[in-house]
């Protein structure tokens, strides 16, 4: 999948019914205010097991939700509205940013942004064709 409005064109992301939102990989976290409008900077590692191309984007803060972790801690997230690209559609998604570092996964899509005329089917992968092969390499950090 793509993050057209960050300037990512490649993530790999898992797709997760199970979660109602969806959630993003963010470091460097700064929190600030424009004209009384709470607004957050992060920086996104958009490749698996690598520090290469950080991309730093800026967009306002939505709201703040207490998400339960994968772990069963519940803890508070900032949410912002991204657009996503997923198999050449492009939607506006509510993501919560958080750091996934030990996450298998950059990305979570959750049910929110399915919901917007998603099918699943768990028991396939890579339906929107596979990455080319440079591009896998580069996600596994090679």
């Amino acid at each position: 999948m793509a993050l057209p409005g960050a300037g990512v064109p490649w993530i790999k992301a898992k797709l997760d019914t199970g979660a109602r939102s969806s959630a993003m990989h963010a470091f460097d976290l700064e929190q600030y205010e424009v004209d009384g409008e709470a607004w957050v900077r992060f920086s996104i590692h958009p490749w698996q097991r690598s520090t290469d191309d950080a991309v730093l984007t800026e967009l306002p803060v939505l709201d703040r939700r207490r998400v339960r972790s994968s772990s069963g801690h519940t803890v508070e997230r900032p949410v912002v509205l991204m657009d996503i690209e997923l198999v050449g559609r492009v939607v506006t998604a509510e993501m919560t940013l958080t750091r996934r570092d030990e996450m298998g996964f950059r990305m979570l899509i959750g049910r929110e942004a399915l919901r917007q005329g998603f099918l699943v089917d768990p028991a396939r992968s890579y339906l929107g064709g596979r990455p080319k092969r440079r591009t896998r390499r580069k996600n596994r950090g090679a």
